[in-house]
């Protein structure tokens, strides 16, 4: 896309000379000495490309999961080499040339191919990367040998292997881990010949190999990718040849755009200063670059290149360049932020015009909606950079840069205005900083510029709108106050939009920027919370679920991957069979009718300590709900949800049924250890009273000792009573009460007591079920533990961990294998949680229906 210069669209038609947006063909691009343009600026010579990084990292996770497919599912990869073996007889009719002397003569031929068109460029500092890639490659691949003949598993020695004279050879080509690493430094094939040729030529021993079967297909594919992890880091650690515009390069690319510069200004960023000291350090001297304001905000906003640009008729003009390495980031952390948040639409990662035109059609839209937007007046392209040429706002300042007493109410009210004019049109801004409001002031009347419209969205969500609503009013919040801030917005927007922002009144919805200064001003969000409700008492300010996952669901996941993995990696499959074999499925019935009456037991529990009168129907269906809530939360915190919420439908105060809820919870980890207290007495003299390994026992009495000595420390120690002084203070009135109800306390007791013991004999009957058998002490001890100890790890329903916790201690505490014990548990999970999941969603949805939850 190209236009002239407004001046010159003026003098070819009058009826455009007031500056309207008629499109008008662009004329010749203009001749003048390239001299005659003054450049100040500071170019990138090298730069880092955040591609090379993610490549790096991509091909590394490549190769692990190349090491697992290899070890785990070798039936897969064998079929997949004997399809393409099929084909070796045909092969071998075909090459004139034995295979031995082909990979020789490539492993020849491509480097000499490359290093010798890099010597004819004289580039000598790429033929020096090149050879460090190579030889570091060649180091890599070596190490990787090593380590798994030394370190792997059987099934991954023999996965990576190939049959050679009887023998079984462990093969990963080190000659390939070379040429990968060579051709991955010296750029991309589509750059230069020799490098699409020698690719060509790589592939073409790849699919040799296969084929023949003289490597095996992991092993390959292992050498490639960790030729490609090398040559990545290679480039990325020491850089590339800038390919961005500078210089002639860009003023050719304005002069294409239908313009004639005769200044370019770069506004300083946190590059030109690395650059500049380099310079320095050089020898050289650096310009001086200055940016006015409105440009400095500009180039915080879109984080591009930007440049204040001074035409041949005295125009003066803003220059934003976006470079394609720096886009990459930019891109994903977009698309990270859409697939993260709730009712944001995802974007993919899409090329430099691609983005290019849709910031374009973002200030196209804006401006023809009727907002304050900077006129964007041409595009071009030169080397990988794309230039956007636009219009300055006249002496405007951002509002970062404006002091709390000049920003009077008509200031804040035509930022509204601005903002509504937007969304009246249906384009939301998403990303409203304090860098892209500007203010400025014409014959004593305010004017408001919107820019940075590169994230936002035409046709948009409504959660979109609302999201800006929420920005706009927590980035004024911070200079004028909460309550200044909630009146501006209330003089212009409807009052279901303001009303509507109270949910979203959290730090999640803000751009970066604005979390920052939040972060400091921490009592802002409160007091717009605050002023909202005092301003619209209907208000609802409980906060909405807008994140679809956060670090707990990231742990959760990587604790679930690795529990599998350590129950997949301990399972021998054969004693796994005798015990099936000698099972009875009649015991995991028992057990699975066993888990069904732990509903019983915790809801008699609960009804004992209820305030209110409640059906022990209803309360055994509200434990049955909360086996589905657990697939969304840590074990133990579903029931005392859905009982918080029960209670509360009845009519009980918040604080009460908080006080009852945790009393219920309290009460349970009573009987839990009491309950532990008295099977070990019970044992008699059969059999040990603590059947635990003294190293157990020691690092039990370790651990006791260090919770009692951080306690001796003031500040743990304060820590420890906000946190549990809140719980007893709500629970004490409560516990007298029922205290003074002896058949309450005994009945709720009896709840507990068969709720616990339930658990303990369906993971008796699990055992039972494949033949295993322990004690009682030591199923009781080996559950309790287990179970209290997985349970601590915030997983949903303890997914992960508490089948690792009561795998260990089952093998631990009895003599039962490993294999056995974790198919074991595997078992006593799937008929105690697994199992019961659809009787909890039946229970939820009657439940739901009834008005109970």
């Amino acid at each position: 896309m190209s236009a002239p210069t407004p001046a010159r669209r003026a003098a070819a038609d009058p009826a455009v000379a007031d500056g309207s947006d008629v499109p008008v063909e662009p004329g010749p691009e203009p001749e003048a000495p390239e001299d005659a343009v003054r450049i100040d600026d500071v170019p990138a010579v090298r730069v880092h490309h955040p591609s090379d990084l993610i490549g790096m990292v991509v091909a590394a996770v490549g190769v692990v999961l190349v090491m697992v497919l290899a070890t785990y599912a070798q039936h897969t990869t064998a079929g997949v080499a004997e399809d393409v073996q099929g084909f070796a007889t045909l092969l071998q009719r075909i090459l004139f040339i034995p295979v031995q002397v082909l990979e020789r003569l490539v492993t020849l031929a491509v480097p000499l191919l490359v290093f010798g068109e890099l010597a004819i460029r004289r580039l000598g500092r790429q033929v020096l990367e090149g050879l460090i890639a190579a030889t570091a490659a060649l180091v890599v691949n070596y190490l990787l040998y090593v380590l798994v003949q030394q370190v792997g598993s059987d099934d991954l020695v023999h996965g990576l292997s190939i049959r050679h004279g009887g023998d079984w050879v462990l093969t990963v080509p080190g000659y390939l881990a070379m040429l990968a690493a060579l051709l991955t430094v010296v750029g991309p094939r589509d750059r230069r010949r020799t490098v699409m040729w020698s690719w060509n030529l790589v592939w073409v021993v790849v699919g040799v190999l296969a084929i023949t079967a003289r490597v095996s297909l992991p092993g390959l594919l292992i050498a490639l990718l960790a030729g490609r992890v090398v040559g990545q880091a290679v480039r990325y650690v020491s850089g590339v040849q800038s390919e961005r515009a500078y210089g002639t390069s860009l003023v050719a690319g304005v002069r294409r755009a239908g313009f004639e510069p005769v200044l370019l200004q770069r506004v300083p960023d946190e590059t030109t200063q690395a650059e500049a000291e380099r310079l320095v350090r050089a020898g050289g001297r650096p310009p001086e670059l200055h940016g006015d304001p409105e440009s400095r905000a500009l180039n915080r906003s879109t984080r591009h290149r930007v440049y204040q640009m001074t035409t041949a008729t005295g125009e003066e003009l803003d220059l934003v360049v976006i470079d394609r390495d720096r886009q990459v980031v930019g891109s994903l952390a977009r698309l990270w932020r859409s697939i993260r948040m709730r009712g944001l639409e995802g974007r993919s990662v899409v090329p430099l015009r691609q983005a290019t035109e849709r910031a374009a059609l973002l200030s196209y839209a804006a401006r023809a909606a009727g907002v304050r937007t900077p006129k964007l007046l041409s595009i071009a392209e030169a080397d990988e950079s794309m230039l956007l040429v636009q219009e300055r706002p006249g002496n405007a300042l951002p509002l970062a840069d404006i002091p709390a007493e000049r920003l009077s109410d008509r200031v804040l009210r035509e930022v509204w205005a601005q903002l509504q004019l937007a969304h009246d049109a249906g384009i939301a801004h998403r990303a409203l900083t304090s860098d892209v409001v500007l203010v400025d002031a014409v014959v004593g009347q305010p004017m408001v510029w919107l820019t940075g419209w590169e994230q936002g969205d035409v046709a948009s969500s409504d959660l979109a709108r609302r999201m800006d609503v929420t920005q706009l009013v927590a980035l004024l919040a911070l200079r004028v106050g909460a309550t200044r801030a909630l009146e501006s917005a209330v003089a212009v927007l409807p009052d279901a939009d303001i009303a509507a922002i109270g949910p979203l009144l959290q730090t999640m919805t803000l751009p970066r920027e604005t979390r920052d200064e939040m972060r400091a001003h921490k009592p802002v969000l409160a007091e717009l919370r605050s002023a909202l409700v005092a301003r619209m008492p209907e208000a609802d300010v409980e906060p909405q679920q807008l994140v679809r996952f956060g670090a707990r669901t990231v742990i959760t996941i990587g604790l679930t991957v690795v529990a599998v993995f350590v129950i997949l990696t301990s399972i021998n499959v054969e004693q796994i069979e005798a015990a099936l074999a000698e099972g009875d499925w009649r015991w995991s019935a028992l057990s699975f009718a066993l888990g069904l009456s732990t509903f019983v037991g915790a809801a008699v529990a609960f009804v004992a300590f209820s305030p209110v009168k409640l059906s022990l129907w209803r309360a055994t269906l509200v434990q049955a709900a909360a086996t589905f809530v657990a697939l969304a939360a840590p074990a133990g915190i579903g029931p005392a949800a859905l009982n918080l919420r029960m209670l509360t439908r009845r009519g009980v105060s918040t604080s009460l049924s908080a006080a009852t809820v945790a009393l219920v919870q309290v009460s349970q980890f009573v009987v839990t250890l009491g309950l532990l207290l008295v099977l070990s007495l019970l044992s008699g003299t059969s059999e040990s009273p603590l059947p635990v390994d003294p190293v157990v026992l020691l690092v039990i009495g370790i651990v006791a000792a260090l919770v009692a000595a951080s306690l001796l420390i003031p500040k743990v120690r304060q820590w420890v009573l906000s946190k549990t002084l809140p719980t007893l203070q709500q629970m004490w009135p409560r516990l007298i009460e029922v205290l003074g109800q002896p058949w309450r306390l005994a009945l709720a007791v009896g709840g507990n007591l068969a709720m616990t013991l339930g658990y303990i004999f369906a993971f008796e009957a699990a055992m039972q079920a494949l033949g295993q058998s322990a004690s009682l002490v030591q199923v009781a001890l080996v559950y309790l533990t287990g179970n209290t100890t997985g349970a601590m790890v915030p997983t949903p329903g303890g997914m992960g961990a508490i089948e690792v916790a009561l795998g260990a201690s089952l093998s631990s505490f009895t003599s039962i294998n490993a294999g056995v014990a974790f198919s074991v548990v595997l078992l006593f999970r799937a008929l105690t949680y697994w199992l019961r999941i659809p009787f909890g969603w039946a229970a939820m949805r009657y439940l739901q229906k009834q008005g109970d939850l």
